[in-house]
Order: structure tokens, then sequence, then C-alpha cells
């Protein structure tokens, strides 16, 4: 039985190690890729700001917006820095949107808000994080 372990474990020993290293680095990758590298190392130590009565705008590629409304029509955003960028911030550098690209009726919708930061400035929550779009019925 020990044999069978000892040739289990020692058997191929550089090709497992090796095989190893290439899962935590695929495994790393991956992470990146779904954090970004800077959620990854973020700082959890920077300061944070919120910033209340930001408009939530509504985009379009396709449609024409103006008839669209959403509920609440304003939001507070905080956002998480450096120190000397959060106090050169303002709200109007803050943008948040709802996309209703190939949306032709709006009725009982409810979309997610995107929201936008200068470069340094990192987006930690809005509040709410979702609209209730109101719009024109479909013909």
């Amino acid at each position: 039985m020990i044999a069978l372990v000892r040739n289990l474990l020692l058997r191929d020993f550089w090709l497992k190690l090796f095989a190893f290293a290439l899962a935590v680095l695929i495994w790393l990758t991956v992470t990146f890729a779904q954090s970004g590298v800077h959620g990854f190392f973020a700082n959890r130590n920077l300061p944070e700001q919120t910033y209340y009565n930001i408009p939530v705008l509504v985009v379009s590629a396709a449609a024409d917006v103006r008839n669209f409304k959403v509920h609440p029509s304003e939001v507070a955003v905080t956002v998480q820095g450096d120190a000397k960028l959060l106090q050169g911030l303002q709200a109007r550098n803050i943008r948040a949107l709802v996309d209703l690209t190939d949306i032709e009726s709006a009725r009982g919708l409810t979309k997610r808000i995107e929201v936008t930061t200068p470069p340094g400035i990192t987006f930690v929550q809005s509040d709410p994080d979702q609209v209730d779009v109101i719009g024109p019925e479909k013909r």
C-alpha cells in the first residue's frame, strides 16, 4: 500500500509539479480577467465619498429616448479613490446611465444603472442600483 501511494506521488513528480503550477497560473488569469487588475489589488483602505442627486441619463443607440422616463431620476453614488483625486472630483464628473438599446416598450421594465467615473476613481455602489423605466406603449 505504501509503495502504491509513493508511486502515485513521486512518479513523474516534475510533470505533476508543472501541471499544478500551470493550473495556478490559469486560475490567477481568470481571476484577474473577472475582477480586473485594479479590482484584484484594490486598496480597501482608500477613502470613500458619496455624491447625492446624480441624474440618471437615458441612452439608446437607435431609439428616440425623449419619451422614456426613469424613476427615480436621481441616485446616490459612492466612489473610492485617492484623497487628492476625491477632492478634485465633482458630481458632474460622475455619469449614471441606463441603456435602452433594443427597447421598444418599457411597461414594467427595470434596468440596472451603469456608472462611469474618471480614471483613478473606483465606483463602489449606487443607491438604488436599478430604476423603473416608463415609456411609450408599443403600437
